[in-house]
Order: structure tokens, then sequence, then C-alpha cells
């Protein structure tokens, strides 16, 4: 992995971590809830879910997997299992909530698809681009040996 790319991904990793503590602390206030009743377990284990989730999206992009969807399956599942282990050893540390599992399912499963969308969006587009390019090449190879064949 390059520094560069190193870089971005701390970033959108940074980012998203932020945008979901941010609506996380707006759904609190809302409901009249001042303090985050899990305090600073909870930070940390947002961030390895997230950590997780990342490692995932980043194993599915770069598996050599030709059909996307068993692509995305693949990097899915373990990911998950991992994601409900993480819930699991937290609940060895202190009571989860009765919908704990059900919430990491919905949250991770949630994030998981949007970056897939993303993803699948980006590789069709890219191969869109791609196939114009090649076909923009092509002719100006066979417009140039037009030319020279006029000469």
């Amino acid at each position: 992995m390059s520094k560069r790319s190193l870089i971005n991904t701390i970033s959108v990793y940074s980012i998203i971590y932020t945008a979901i503590t941010l609506l996380n602390s707006i759904l609190y206030l809302g409901n009249g809830i001042y303090e985050d009743p899990g305090g600073n377990w909870h930070e940390l284990d947002r961030a390895m879910i997230l950590l997780i989730g990342f490692a995932a999206f980043k194993l599915c992009t770069s598996l050599p997997v030709k059909p996307l969807i068993f692509r995305y399956l693949i990097a899915y599942v373990p990911s998950m299992l991992l994601a409900f282990a993480c819930v699991w050893f937290t609940g060895l540390r202190e009571p989860l909530a009765k919908t704990a599992y059900r919430d990491i399912w919905i949250n991770f499963t949630c994030l998981f698809i949007i970056l897939c969308v993303i993803n699948s969006v980006t590789s069709i587009r890219q191969k869109t681009t791609d196939a114009r390019l090649r076909q923009t090449s092509s002719y100006l190879k066979k417009a140039q040996k037009g030319e020279k064949g006029d000469e």
C-alpha cells in the first residue's frame, strides 16, 4: 500500500468515524440523553467495528473473485462474524442491550452495503471510461494510419 493510499484510507476512516459519532450524539440528545451511557468504551467499540468494516471492504476490493456479488459475500460473512464476536466480547465487560446483536447487524450491514454500492458504481464507471478511451485510441490509430497511407 502506497503512502498516499494509506493516508486516504485513514482520512476516510476518520471522516466516517466522526460522522457516525456525531450522528450518535445527535440521536442521544434528541432523545433527551445528555451523556453516552456506554462512555469511552462505547467509542472504542465503535472504532473497532468500523475498523473491521474497513478491513472487510479493503479485502473485497482486492479479492481476485470475478462476480462482484461473490467477492462482497466472501468479505462480508467473516467480517460480520468478527463484528458479532466483538459484541460478544463487549458482553464480557458490561451487560449488552437486548438488541445489541440486531443493532450491530443492521449498522454493519447498512455501512457495508453503502460501501459496496459506491465501489460497484465506481467500478462500472471506470470500465465505461476505459472502454471509451480504448475506442478513442483505436480510432486515432486508424486515422493516423489512414493519413500516412495518403502521403
